[in-house]
This record gives structure tokens, sequence and C-alpha cells, in this order.
């Protein structure tokens, strides 16, 4: 079995894998891990693998704890891809990054895939279909705007996402929503409208903590799938283990 991990911004998620298959899945507050981890191998003994992708600050104990239960990889630009990777500086593509890349490559081969992920940011990531990621796009997630728009007024509130009814707000806290939430559904078409124009029979797909604010918002045909970046590391881990 396998144990991947990752820590992003906010968030820590762990999910376990029998092969391809999602066992247990959940996450926690950054402060949990070590307790979250020894739950995990207390339930699932078989855990004989484990992967850890950071986007923060993971600290050598913490990966010293998961080794003594099982060998572990940590995901960094020195591990192995099945695919391509055209991107110009790889050095500085993100782990999150690489692993969407990589589910995509596995669950549609030969096809041509963006992914979305609507998370701390909001990143779009191309995999054609000659197997090649050749890059995409980052731009401000959701309560990123909201606290742009907090920090960098003096009168506008700290607000929370909430789904909205109309497009045109008739207060200022509706105007906000609707500038977030239909501004974000927007941008996110018109990408897609945009690599639809250059790439053939393109598929779609959007993950991510906010991905349930679009996933009926959008006119253009998408396939949600919130655990896709963990399938993606589920990919690499077996990958690496060659």
């Amino acid at each position: 079995m396998n144990l991947v991990v990752d820590i992003g911004n906010t968030r820590i998620k762990y999910a376990v894998f029998e092969h391809r298959t999602l066992k247990f899945y959940e996450s926690s507050e950054s402060r949990l891990f070590l307790s979250r981890v020894k739950e995990l191998f207390e339930l699932y003994p078989k855990i004989d693998r484990a992967l850890i992708a950071s986007v923060g600050n993971l600290e050598g104990k913490e990966l010293e704890i998961v080794s003594l239960f099982c060998k572990v990889h940590l995901l960094s630009s020195d591990s192995k891809v099945p695919f391509k990777n055209s991107y110009a500086t790889p050095s500085t593509l993100g782990m999150d990054r690489v692993a969407l890349a990589t589910a995509a490559f596995y669950q549609n081969p030969r096809g041509n895939t963006l992914v979305i992920d609507a998370g701390t940011c909001i990143t779009y990531d191309m995999m054609n279909d000659s197997g090649e990621y050749v890059g995409g796009a980052i731009s401000p997630g959701v309560q990123m705007r909201y606290k742009a728009m907090h920090d960098q007024t003096n009168a506008l509130p700290l607000l929370q996402p909430e789904e909205i009814l109309d497009f045109i707000g008739n207060s200022t806290k509706t105007s906000m929503h609707s500038g977030v939430i239909n501004g974000v559904s927007q941008e996110i078409d018109g990408v897609i409208n945009q690599y639809r124009s250059r790439f053939q029979d393109l598929t779609v797909i959007l993950t991510g903590g906010d991905s349930h604010f679009f996933a009926n918002r959008l006119k253009n045909t998408i396939f949600a799938n919130s655990k896709f970046l963990l399938e993606g590391l589920n990919y690499l881990l077996d990958y690496n283990k060659r």
C-alpha cells in the first residue's frame, strides 16, 4: 500500500492507495502532521512506501519520523517523471503541478489535457497528446483575491467565499462576491477557450479546494475530480519505485 502526503500552503492532505484504488483520504492542520501520520500507520500497517510533496516547509525531523515506518520518497525536481518536461525552468516547477501533469499523462495518455487547480493559487497545466508538458499559468486564488481587496483598501471587509445568486451585486458585499466568484468563472472559461483554439479535442480537468464554486458555473464542459493531485502523487510514487 502507498501513502501520499501533500503539504500545501494552508493544510496537509493524506491519502492511502492500494494499487490505483483510493482507500483513505483526510486533511488536517499542519500542527497535527505527526499524530495523523502515526494514526495512519496504525490503521493501515501494510503501507510500505510513502511519498511526501511539499510547497511549504517540511522539517527534517518530520521526514525522519515517517521514515521509521516505511521507505519515503521526498518529491523534488530530481524525481523521475513519466512525461517529457518542456518547462523552461523545470527546477522551479511546483511539485503540485508536477503531480497534476503526471495524473493527466496517465489518465489521458494520447489526448490533450488541461488541468485547472483552484486552490490557494489557480494553476493551469497543459499536457499535450505527445506526452509533453508544455506549461500553463498561475493566477491568484479565491481567498487571495478576497484578502487583497481587504488588505489593499481602507473600507472593504474581509469576506469568506459565498455562492452568488446574480452576477450583479446590489451591496458592497455582494459586489465583492460577484467580483471574485463571477470574475474567476469568466477567467477560467476564457482560458479554456484559448487552449481549445490551439489544442484539438481538449479534455479539461477541474480540481482543487475551491473547484466546487465553479464546476456548475462554467460554460465549457469539464470533468471535476477533487482527488486528481493525490492520484498524480500515487502515480509518481510507483514510478519512482523503479
